[in-house]
Parts: C-alpha cells; sequence; structure tokens
C-alpha cells in the first residue's frame, strides 16, 4: 500500500478547522501520522496567520478516490472555490506525496513541497528519511538547504492536529 502525506491548512478559525479536519481524516483514513503544527504569515497575500501541518497514512485507494474525500472534507468545513489562489480558506487539503509515484500531469509530487516552508518543514519532521520521488533527495536535507529565512514559521505548542 502506498503512503500519502498530506498538507492541512487554514487561516480562518484555523485551530477549530485544522483540529476537525485532522478528526475527519482519522475517520477516513486511521491511522495518521501526524506532523507538529506550525504557524505561518500568508504568502502572496495580506491576512491572518495560517496553521500547518502534514498528515500521513497508507491505504490502497487510487489517488482520484482520496482527492475526493478530501474534497468532501474540505466543502464540510466551507471551502470557497473558484477565488484567488493567494486568499484566506477555511481549509485545504492538498495530497503532496502518493508513494513513489511521480505524474506531473496530476501534480504529484505537489510542487509546493519545496517551494514553502510551511510544507516542508513539518513533511521533514515526519519524513526526513524519505526521499522526494522526483530529485532523490530526502526531505530532511531539502529542508536543510531550505532558504527558511525567507518565511517566517514557528511551531505552535498546543491548538491543532495533535490534541
Amino acid at each position: 500500500m502506498p503512503k500519502v502525506y498530506v498538507s492541512i491548512g487554514s487561516n480562518i478559525d484555523p485551530a477549530d478547522n485544522v483540529r476537525s479536519a485532522v478528526a475527519a481524516l482519522r475517520r477516513k483514513f486511521d491511522p495518521l501520522e501526524l506532523s507538529s503544527v506550525y504557524a505561518s504569515e500568508p504568502v502572496g497575500f495580506d491576512g491572518a496567520h495560517f496553521y500547518n501541518l502534514v498528515a500521513a497514512f497508507e491505504t490502497d485507494l487510487p489517488l482520484e478516490d482520496i482527492n475526493r474525500r478530501l474534497r468532501e472534507i474540505e466543502d464540510a468545513h466551507g471551502r470557497v472555490r473558484g477565488g484567488d489562489k493567494f486568499d484566506s480558506r477555511t481549509l485545504d487539503l492538498d495530497v503532496l506525496l502518493y508513494g513513489s509515484l511521480v505524474d506531473r500531469e496530476r501534480g504529484i509530487p505537489r510542487h509546493e513541497i519545496d517551494q514553502y516552508a510551511f510544507v516542508l518543514k513539518p513533511l521533514a519532521e515526519i519524513a526526513g528519511d524519505e526521499t522526494h520521488p522526483g530529485t532523490g533527495c530526502t526531505f530532511k536535507c531539502m529542508w536543510e538547504r531550505f532558504p527558511a529565512a525567507a518565511q517566517r514559521l514557528w511551531r505552535l505548542e498546543t491548538g491543532g492536529g495533535n490534541d
């Protein structure tokens, strides 16, 4: 069974939405492995801080079914689609990795992995020794090379997915 990594983010009522999203993911994909929850400033627009983390689980479901279930969870949390890419949101769930699959048409691995600290740091926390299927670099190594000072990120002690 492939291991799937999903990024979780919210900046509208983020503590409640992240906690509720993790509960919904547990109902659909338990057991979950969770990173710490990180807060970050929005990238590309002015707005409230985001809460972000990464969840991992194993499943035999095809990628399309996982994406459908993630959209259902987003919709249940009031996600509005069709707006600006860089905008506030109640919940954003994205498949980062689906096993070792490399499929550019379906966006796997997700290109945000090496672009945003709020994706790479929590991924490196729970999958540091795993390798990026497109580059062969470990996520720990990618994080060590990441220009972290360019994107402010801080670990939250409470209020997120592990509560």
